[in-house]
Formats: structure tokens, C-alpha cells, sequence
């Protein structure tokens, strides 16, 4: 694999761009650890030698002019090097800013600068500066958008070469307030809060200046300042800074009203602060500042911003997503602040808004974006090896109460009001039906008892399934207003699943499950619904493969010769489907197919599956992606220009489309089917067309679509199901695949 190389400041050593890098390459690791390799270079100075913890290739001291030449010709050797990658601050450079011109030009491996500092209406040396160290870069990358039309505007840079990638922020699992708080013993408090290393930039004086105003009417408020000073202040100005701040808080009487946090904290605990806050305050006084990565973690984690107007702060916080005041105005703060601690309503909002505005800068969408240009750099033409992260049962066992799965859910809470339905039930079934398959973990037992029993529950004297149910546990008027076949099709589907695994699970609940499949057999002859009859197939063939009786390949042939009629009615040259449109769920329909022929030798229903499937591949699968049909549009025969419409793509259908993709390749063992599998499980992991994680590795959820320019951050029960079905379907693939390869080797003739 291509080796990139981060030339960088690096943890232990303390500054901001040293924790960026680590965040960056702990989330290129985790994403494409099968497609690159990466290493460190960590900056250095007389002054400053940490001892570095995790491993670093090489060191560069920034004070010796030599060392950059040693360097230069250290990576040209280093043939495993394929590319370079600068985190550059003026900072770094200002002792050897030649030297440093010197070793890029030495180097004839291509490489890419982030400036994390770009400064409008440059003198004449420092746009020569910046102008002479793009020419040479394959690349450069900033964080915002003011950056880049500063880069054009003022330094004419190439627009070509300038890529935008926002600053990483981290995926939390935004707790409770009050449970933090208690945690932290700030029960009863209301939060202000700022984070950083410390130095007079940061400007916290103006926050303590509004305090008075901000206490007398809100007596509760607690600002916490947590950070210690930065190290070259210290070495520089020991804690003057520190000492100030602490004399103010004297002066002004607010010792019961600020509490300093003097350390580094670990990222977990400083995130944990953060979504404790009401309010986060960023009070900055440099107007050159670019971006700050305390001000995305804080948004990321929900706050309600205040901020000074940093180009940053200007882009993020518009359209009701913070709010901004002027440099220096403590009364401007006091009173934007009181406004906010009135209107909890407000603080929500601003608070949602700011967090949707920035969930495309998580790093797991960072690591994406650097991955796409390390491979335009490198070799375009290797595909990106997404690395599927390890199974998370968090959030199903989160969404999961003693009756049942709740259908819907606020960012990664669960919404009680929106109730249960058997559709999400019985998908629920199945996934943790799959999980114990794999794992035989018994802590499954009572959530597969959980979601049998709710199908059970919502079985009515006739067979039939009823749907919906609210938090009272009553059928509600939504079973009276809407078709029910699918949601009756899918509950067959869970049970004949469960019913397929009876040597497995306990005999008391196959034998439920067998119970109530049987009961609903009279009612379900009487569905024509094309995916309820599919539904009813898989169930069908699932339950034979445990249960031998007649009546099931007697069934199943009765809704096979159904679709099958289907088909030969609507089959045309160029449209090998059973309706005349594509709408949701349409794999479940050649799978259906299959799993036909399978428990009848019917060659009609194979033939069938087999035409109907590639047809509907053809029309999901591009070169690396998929893209399935937009509940936006659908497909209409004779309109399939309409797919070209972005946005309206649901977890589900990807889902859906990968079990398929496994029981054909189960069936076939055609390689296409199975590079098909791991094409559409990236979808999820980021290779769909906003270029973003769809799957949330913090909480285990899945959000609830991809829309055209956003992500529906929502992590409902179908959407987070669904991930789990298709995660656990690879999971047992990749099993099954090294099963098979070690009984070959096991099989080899020593000699060959």
C-alpha cells in the first residue's frame, strides 16, 4: 500500500495543529487502513523534544537549517513514501523559512500543505512566500471557505489546486445535560464555558467583564475556563495570562462564579464538558484568525455558540446557528448571553441548527476527503478500501424498551412519543436473530424474545399483523388508514428467519414463532402485494429449511407463480421488472425469486431472479458507487433519467440490496455479486454522493437518509436496523470466505 507521510507537530508535544494531526490520522487509520499506510514526521525544536508515545518515522528540528536538507533526502530514499502531507503554520517556519523553501523544492514526490493560517492582504515577502510553496505543492488545503477566496483574491492562487476540507470534529453521543452535570457535581449550575490553551489572544477577559451583568440576572451561571496556558507563553511570560484572569475574577467579585480547569484534559472528558454546557463562549480578539477547532468541537457537541466574527465563526454560526458579536463588547456579550439563558426554546434551536451545520465535518468525513485527494495524487485509478467498523449493538439496545423497538428517534435519542411498529420489530428480530447466529451471545436472548413477543402482540384474531402501536401500548387509527400487506409480509419474513435457527435458540421461542406464523397462513393467501408476497416467500423458505412440510413449497409456488405472472406481464427488451416503475425495497423481489427455485427447482423462478436482479444492478451500480432509487423521484419504464436526481436515498434499500447481493453470491459464487456487496456496504461508510458517513461508529446508529446537499442525522429504528442486517450479512460473508480458505489449506498437499 502507498505510504503518506504527515510532516507535523505531533502529541505529546502541545498545540492545537499537534491534536488536529492525531485526530486526523486516528481517522484515517480507522477508514482506510487497508488502502494507505501512514507515518509521522513530528516538528521539533531546540527548545521542545517530547517523548513521543506512538511511533513517528522522523523528526525534523526547525532550528537546524541541516536538518531539513537530511530530511529531504531521508523521504526522496524512502521508497515505501509515495506522498507528503504538510500541516504548515508560520510558526513552525519563521526560523527557517529558507531552509524550508529548500527542502520543497527537494522534493520530487508530489505533497500537499494545509495552511491552517491565511492571512488577507499579504506584504510583498509573504505573498512570494505563499505563492512559491503553492507552485510547488501538488495541493493545497484550507479549512474554510474565506480562505480559499482569500488564497484567490489576494494571493491568485490556482483555483484547481485549492481544496477545501473542513477541520475535524468528533461524533459524540450527546448524553443528557443533567447527567453530566451531576457527574461533574454542576447539578443546579447553568454552564459557560470555553476551552483552549491559554494565552492573551483567546481575550477571556471580555467574558469576564460581562459576567456581572450575566449573574445578576441568572444567578446560576457557572463559566467554566478550561485549558492550560499555552507551553511558549509559559516559557515566554510564565502565567501572567493565568494570574490576570484570576485577579479579575477577585476584582469583580466572581470567585462563586467561575472555576478554572488548569489541564490538558483527555478528549473524552473535554467533550463531556462541552455537552454539559448551556452556552460556549469564543472570544477571540484575532481578527486573522482562520478557524479554531475549539469552536467546531463545541458546536459539534451541541452548544449554543457566541462568538467574535472570525471568518470561521461568520460561515458556520449564519441562518440561526450562533450568534455573533463584535471583538472586545462585553456588553454586547452580557446581553446576547442573558437573551439565551431566557429562551430555552432558543438555545435548542440554535443548538440543533449549529450541530446540523456542522455534521459533515466529523472526522470520519475529514478522513474521506483526504483519502480522495491522496488517490487523485497517488493513483487514481486504485479504489478506496473502506474498513467496516466493528459491530455496535449500543443504539438497538438504546431504541429497544421492555414492549419493544421505538420506531423513531432526535439525533441518537429515542422518541418515545412516535410508538412501535411491527415493521421495525420484526427487522429488529432479524438482525439480533443474525447477531446470535454469529456470536451465540445469550445476552441476545431476551431482545429476541422482546421483538417476538411485540409481533406477537400485534397479531390480530384473523392472522393478520396491525402496525402501529403508541407508547399506551393501543393499536392506533394509522393501522385503519394505510396498507398493512408489507408490514404483514416482513412479520412472516422475521419469524421464518427466527424459525431457520431452531437448533440455535431456545425451543420455547421457534416454537412461538412457528405458532404464530402458522395462524397467519389463511390470512396472507389473500395479499397480491408484490414485496408483501416476496416477504412471505423469504419467510417461507426460511421456515423450510428447518420445517419440511407440503404446504410450505405449496405456498411458496403460489406466490412465486404470482410475481412470476407479474414479470412475463410487464418484461420488455429493456425493462425486466414486475411493475412498471422501481420504487423502494426492490431487491426483496428477484431475492424473492430465488429463494423460490431454491426450496422448488422451479428453473422458471431462477431464470426469473436471475434476469430481474442484473437488470436492477444495472441500474444502481456505477463504476464504485450505488446509488439507489430516490423516494423522491422513483423510476418510472421509459423515464430512468429521473434516478439522475440526487438526494432521497434510503438506508433500507442499500440494506436490502446487499442481503440479495449475498444469497445470489451464496448461490453463484459470481465475483461480481460480491465486489457488488462491499460497493454498496460503502455507502455507508461514506462512498455515496455527499461523501459523508451515513453510519455513526459513536452511538451504533445509522442516520435516517441522504438527502441532496445534507444527512438526516436522525438514527430512527428502520435506518439503524437496517446497517446492523447488512453489517452482520458482510460479517458472516468474510466468516464463510476464511472458512473455506483454510479448509483448502488444510486440504493442500504439503509439496504444493
Amino acid at each position: 500500500m502507498p505510504e503518506i507521510l504527515l510532516i507535523t507537530s505531533y502529541p505529546p508535544r502541545e498545540c492545537g495543529i499537534a491534536t488536529y494531526s492525531q485526530d486526523l490520522i486516528k481517522a484515517l487509520v480507522n477508514k482506510f487502513d487497508d488502502s494507505f499506510n501512514f507515518s509521522i514526521c513530528a516538528l521539533e525544536s531546540n527548545t521542545e523534544t517530547p517523548a513521543y508515545t506512538e511511533p513517528v518515522k522522523y523528526i525534523l528540528n526547525t532550528d537546524d537549517a541541516d536538518a531539513f536538507l537530511r530530511l529531504g533526502e531521508s523521504i526522496e530514499a524512502d521508497t515505501a513514501v509515495k506522498m507528503i502531507l504538510i500541516q504548515h503554520e508560520f510558526g513552525f517556519f519563521q526560523q527557517q523559512e529558507a531552509a524550508f523553501l529548500r527542502f520543497l523544492q527537494s522534493l520530487h514526490k508530489p505533497f500537499a500543505i494545509v495552511f491552517h493560517t491565511v492571512l488577507p492582504l499579504p506584504g510583498k515577502e509573504l505573498l512570494q512566500q505563499v505563492q512559491r510553496i503553492s507552485e510547488l505543492a501538488a495541493s493545497v488545503i484550507v479549512m474554510t471557505k474565506s480562505s480559499k477566496k482569500i488564497l484567490l483574491s489576494d494571493y491568485h492562487l490556482s483555483l484547481k489546486k485549492i481544496t477545501v476540507i473542513p477541520h475535524g470534529t468528533h461524533l459524540v453521543p450527546h448524553e443528557h445535560k443533567s447527567t453530566l452535570k451531576q457527574k461533574y457535581h454542576l447539578t443546579g449550575r447553568t454552564i459557560l464555558s470555553t476551552f483552549g490553551l491559554l494565552s492573551s489572544g483567546k481575550n477571556i477577559e471580555t467574558t469576564l467583564r460581562a459576567l456581572p451583568n450575566i449573574v445578576q440576572q441568572h444567578p446560576t451561571v457557572l463559566f467554566l475556563i478550561i485549558g492550560k496556558t499555552h507551553p511558549s507563553i509559559v516559557k515566554r511570560d510564565g502565567e501572567a495570562y493565568r494570574q490576570l484572569l484570576q485577579s479579575m475574577v477577585q476584582e469583580l467579585k466572581l470567585e462563586d462564579h467561575v472555576q478554572f480547569i488548569n489541564s490538558f484534559l483527555p478528549l473524552p472528558i473535554l467533550l463531556e464538558y462541552l455537552q454539559l454546557t448551556d452556552i460556549y463562549l469564543f472570544t477571540s480578539k484575532d481578527r486573522n484568525q482562520a478557524v479554531s477547532g475549539t469552536f467546531s468541537y463545541a458546536i459539534s457537541c451541541g452548544c449554543p455558540v457566541i462568538s467574535t466574527p472570525i471568518p470561521h465563526a461568520r460561515e458556520v454560526l449564519k441562518h440561526d446557528a450562533g450568534i455573533i458579536i463584535d471583538f472586545e463588547q462585553p456588553d454586547q456579550l452580557a446581553k446576547e448571553a442573558n437573551s439565551l439563558l431566557d429562551n430555552e426554546t432558543l438555545r435548542n434551536t440554535i443548538g440543533s441548527n449549529g450541530l446540523h451545520r456542522m455534521a459533515s465535518t466529523a472526522w470520519e468525513n475529514a478522513a474521506i476527503a483526504h483519502a480522495l485527494l491522496f488517490k487523485k495524487l497517488v493513483d487514481d485509478h486504485v479504489p478506496l478500501c473502506y474498513v467496516a467498523p466493528p459491530v455496535h449493538l449500543g443504539h438497538v439496545k438504546k431504541m429497544t424498551t421492555d414492549f419493544g423497538m421505538i420506531q423513531f428517534s432526535k439525533i441518537n435519542h429515542p422518541d418515545l412519543e412516535s410508538g412501535y411498529t411491527v415493521d421495525d420489530n420484526a427487522r429488529a428480530l432479524i438482525s439480533m436473530c443474525q447477531h446470535f447466529e454469529l456470536t451465540r451471545d445469550k445476552a441476545d436472548i431476551p431482545y429476541i424474545t422482546t421483538y417476538l413477543r411485540f409481533i406477537g402482540f400485534c397479531q390480530q384474531d384473523d392472522g393478520s399483523f396491525l402496525n402501529y402501536v403508541n407508547t399506551e401500548k393501543k393499536f392506533t387509527a394509522q393501522n385503519y388508514e394505510t396498507n398493512l400487506d408489507d408490514a404483514n409480509g416482513r412479520s412472516i419474513w422475521a419469524l421464518g428467519y427466527l424459525i431457520s435457527l431452531r437448533p440455535l435458540l431456545p425451543v420455547q421461542l421457534t416454537s412461538m414463532a412457528n405458532h404464530i406464523f402458522q395462524k397467519a397462513i389463511p390470512y396472507l393467501r389473500t395479499l397480491h402485494s408484490s414485496r408483501a408476497m416476496a416477504f412471505i416467500i423469504k419467510g417461507l423458505y426460511y421456515r423450510h429449511l428447518k420445517i419440511k412440510l407440503p404446504e410450505n413449497s405449496l405456498f411458496i409456488t403460489e406466490m412465486a407463480s404470482r410475481l412470476l405472472q407479474m414479470y412475463r406481464h410487464e418484461q420488455e427488451e429493456e425493462w425486466c421488472w414486475y411493475e412498471s416503475y422501481l420504487t423502494y425495497a426492490n431487491s426483496v423481489l428477484p431475492e424473492a425469486m430465488l429463494c423460490a427455485w431454491m426450496a422448488t427447482g422451479n428453473d422458471a423462478y431462477k431464470e426469473t431472479a436471475v434476469r430481474s436482479f442484473d437488470f436492477l444492478l444495472g441500474k444502481l451500480f456505477g463504476k464504485e458507487k450505488i446509488r439507489v432509487i430516490s423516494n423522491q423521484t422513483w423510476m418510472h419504464k421509459g423515464k430512468e433519467v429521473l434516478l439522475q436526481k440526487n438526494g432521497g436515498e434510503q438506508p433500507i434499500d442499500v440494506a436490502y440490496t446487499i442481503l440479495a447481493l449475498s444469497k445470489f453470491y451464496e448461490v453463484f459464487k459470481k465475483q461480481g455479486y460480491r465486489d457488488k456487496i462491499d460497493i454498496a456496504f460503502n455507502w455507508f461508510l461514506g462512498a455515496n454522493h455527499l461523501q459523508q458517513v451515513i453510519y455513526n461508529p459513536c452511538t451504533g446508529g445509522c442516520y435516517d437518509g441522504v438527502e441532496e446537499h445534507s444527512v438526516n442525522l436522525n438514527q430512527g429504528a428502520e435506518s439503524t436496523v437496517s446497517y446492523l442486517m447488512a453489517r452482520l450479512t458482510i460479517e458472516k460473508l468474510q466468516r464463510n470466505i476464511l472458512r473455506m480458505q483454510l479448509q483448502k489449506r488444510h486440504l493442500m498437499p504439503y509439496n504444493l
